[in-house]
C-alpha cells in the first residue's frame, strides 16, 4: 500500500473525474491505495448521497470497492489523536496509519489537517506525506495542461470552492489560483510539510 485517501478526497477526485490520474501521480494504482471501511457503505446509504448525489455516487461506488481497506494502526498513534475533537474517527485511523508505516495521506479534510499539525509526532512522521486537492489539481494542470483538467472537473465546480474560483470561467490558467491556494494553506498549516505538487521546483 503507497497510498491512504480519506473520504472527502475520495469523492471530490471521483466526482471530477480524476482519481485515477490523481494516484498516477505517486506511480500507484487502485490496488495500492487505502480507504476507510465504510465508504461503499457511504456511497450506497450515506450521507454522501445526499452531498453528491446518487448518480456520482453509483458511479464512484466501483472504484471505492476495488481500494483495500486502510490497515488498523497501534493504539500509540490512535490514541495521540482521540482528545480532538476536529479530528474524527476516520481522519484519525487515516493520520494514525500513514505516520506509522510512512505512508502518503490524501485529505480534503483542512479541519482535521489544522488540528494535526500541532499534535506531537505527526509532522515529522509524515513530513512531505500530506496532499491536499490544490496540490494534486496543480499538477494534474502541469502534467495533462489547464483546458484538459478544466474539461474533466466540471462537475465539481459547484461542490468545492478552490475550485470553482480557480476554475472560473474569468480565469485562463488556473494555475496561479491553485498555486496562491495552496502557498496559503502550506503556510498555516506549518509545521506540516505539505506534498510539493513540483517537485524539484519551487512553489
Amino acid at each position: 500500500m503507497r497510498l491512504l485517501v480519506d473520504t472527502d478526497a475520495f469523492c471530490k477526485l471521483g466526482v471530477g473525474g480524476v482519481f485515477r490520474d490523481a494516484i498516477g501521480l505517486f506511480g500507484a494504482d487502485l490496488s495500492e491505495c487505502g480507504r476507510l471501511p465504510a465508504l461503499p457503505y457511504m456511497l450506497q446509504r450515506g450521507r454522501l448521497r445526499k452531498v453528491f448525489g446518487p448518480k456520482a455516487c453509483d458511479a464512484m461506488l466501483p472504484i471505492a470497492n476495488k481500494l483495500p481497506v486502510a490497515i488498523q494502526p497501534s493504539d500509540e498513534w490512535l490514541d495521540r489523536l482521540t482528545p480532538f475533537q476536529d479530528i474524527d474517527p476516520g481522519e484519525a485511523q487515516i493520520f494514525a496509519s500513514g505516520a506509522e508505516a510512512g505512508l502518503i495521506i490524501v485529505s480534503g479534510d483542512k479541519r482535521a489537517l489544522r488540528a494535526l499539525k500541532d499534535i506531537a509526532g505527526f509532522a515529522n512522521a509524515l513530513s512531505g506525506r500530506i496532499v491536499v486537492l490544490e496540490a494534486i489539481l496543480l499538477a494534474l494542470c502541469d502534467r495533462l495542461g489547464p483546458d484538459e483538467v478544466r474539461k474533466r472537473i466540471q462537475a465539481l465546480v459547484a461542490l468545492d470552492t478552490v475550485v470553482k474560483v480557480s476554475f472560473s470561467t474569468g480565469n485562463t490558467d488556473p494555475r496561479d489560483a491553485l498555486l496562491s491556494y495552496y502557498r496559503e494553506l502550506a503556510a498555516e498549516l506549518d509545521p506540516l510539510v505539505l506534498w510539493n505538487p513540483r517537485p524539484g521546483g519551487k512553489v
